[in-house]
């Protein structure tokens, strides 16, 4: 396509603004190549919401004039990329996933559109997403206006959710990098199932503005890149006050991970129950590979876990509780039977009838955790865990009912750490490791670890997910597209 070979759309955001900078290839050659595959290639993924095309190369035409007279203004001059259809893009259709919002138009670009148009970067398209992010809870992949996010690993199984479109479309080559959100779990998911590299900002760093809410307390937007350091220059670009956004921590970001500390000088907290009783079998060989490349970073390891406390019943309190409120139209409305998962669609109904008593015990729990975490990072710097304890779904399969490990570990470790995570607003840094040991040809598929910090820790983060990455290469494997 327009004269790029495959393994070049599988380059990493600083391979490209080398390239541009180099003139080896201008802006528009670069837009009209990857306009070109996302549009071919972004439907057998159920990947794309809408392209972009024609704003992508006006934008891309602007960019090499500015490139013709050595106007640099970030490191994602010139770079394409696609963003999560929740994010509002002016004048165009902003679905949220979901068949009662198909014909919404705002008249505004959400914020993070906006910054990443004012770092240059050139928007593709729109990526696929599952209904409302999920509020309800969905029990099937196929919960979504544009059918199940697929895997480009093997079709046969889910890319995750909600964030599905942006981490099929980076996986695939698709867009060099892509925005996605989380709530609980929604960039990480996609990150880890796709085997990309995904960065879940604190709480607050990045500007929701423009974007569909979900939980207001909980909502968080980042990048789905093919490494850490694009995470980091992708976050440069979009972190930052916003007075659109209350809830903006006013605090800008400037990646710099040549300050950030050397591997032998951080504490890494870890459960070895963790990798060896929760993960599934199958991906335990690839987890024990991966805790052992830790090891040789030379990181301190020390054995830690979580405090019991109902991590995963406050989240999901608290998230019902909101979530129906910000809906509370579409439902009373009746167009909320309009969505494609009969669980999702119960479960904002039921939403509503939450009372206020148990929302704020759900709130007074938060409280406990963040403290407990507090206390937590007292001792260490980093946690460890795998991303999520095995490989992708398969599409068919409900996502409510997957099996438990057997036997259960009487020892939690850090298994509750993405509700945990998340309702402490902390960041998290989703890192390919390798993959599922499955029976039968082609059936692998990725596995990730994720690393979690103090909050605004995201050069930390980042500097280890990339002191990782030298020694490893999972994150440069492709799946045959």
């Amino acid at each position: 396509m327009h004269g790029l070979a495959e393994a070049e759309y599988f380059s990493s955001v600083a391979q490209w603004g080398a390239r541009l900078k180099a003139r080896e290839i201008s802006a528009v050659e670069l837009a009209k190549a990857f306009c070109a595959r996302l549009e071919a290639l972004g439907p057998r993924y159920n990947a794309l919401a809408l392209p972009l095309t024609k704003r992508a190369l006006r934008k891309a035409k602007d960019i090499d004039g500015d490139i013709k007279r050595d106007r640099w203004r970030s490191p994602l001059q010139g770079i394409p990329c696609g963003v999560k259809d929740l994010l509002s893009v002016a004048g165009l259709p902003t679905t949220w996933g979901a068949k009662p919002y198909a014909a919404q138009v705002f008249k505004t670009d959400a914020t993070v559109v906006s910054k990443l148009d004012s770092a240059g970067a050139v928007l593709t398209g729109k990526l696929s997403m599952v209904e409302l992010a999920g509020g309800g809870g969905y029990c099937y992949p196929a919960a979504s206006l544009f059918g199940p996010g697929l895997n480009p690993w093997n079709l046969g199984h889910w890319s995750g959710g909600s964030s599905s479109g942006s981490g099929s479309a980076v996986a695939a080559g698709l867009v060099p990098f892509a925005i996605g959100s989380e709530t609980w779990g929604s960039i990480l998911t996609p990150a880890a199932f796709c085997g990309v590299t995904g960065l879940r900002p604190t709480y607050g760093f990045v500007s929701r503005n423009g974007a569909m809410a979900l939980s207001w307390t909980m909502d968080k937007i980042g990048p789905i890149c093919r490494s850490a350091e694009d995470c980091g220059l992708v976050l440069q670009a979009i972190a930052g006050k916003d007075s659109g956004d209350p809830s903006s921590s006013g605090r800008s970001f400037y990646f710099a991970p040549h300050y950030a500390r050397k591997p032998e000088l951080l504490r890494v907290g870890y459960a070895e129950v963790d990798f060896s009783g929760w993960a599934e079998p199958s991906a335990r060989p690839a987890f024990e590979k991966a805790f052992a490349t830790l090891k040789e970073m030379g990181v301190r390891l020390i054995g830690t876990g979580l405090p019991e406390l109902p991590y995963g019943l406050a989240a999901s309190a608290i998230i019902a509780a909101e979530g129906s409120a910000i809906f509370e139209p579409l439902i009373e409305s009746g167009k909320v039977d309009e969505l494609a998962d009969k669980n999702q669609i119960a479960g904002l109904k039921a939403g509503l009838d939450l009372s206020a008593k148990d929302y704020l015990k759900a709130m007074r729990i938060r409280t406990l955790v963040q403290q407990a975490l507090h206390k937590l990072f007292a001792d260490v710097d980093i946690l460890v865990s795998p991303a999520r304890f095995g490989p992708a779904s398969k599409i068919g399969d409900r996502l409510d009912l997957r099996p438990p490990v057997s036997p259960t570990p009487a020892d939690r470790g850090l298994s509750d750490l993405g509700a945990a995570g998340n309702l402490a607003g902390l960041p998290a840094l989703c890192l390919p490791c390798g993959f599922s040991e499955e029976p039968g040809p082609g059936n692998a598929l990725p596995l990730a670890l994720q690393f979690v910090g103090r909050p605004f820790s995201e050069n930390t983060l980042l500097s280890a997910g990339m002191a990782f990455q030298e020694r490893t290469d999972w994150h440069k494997r492709t799946p045959k597209v």
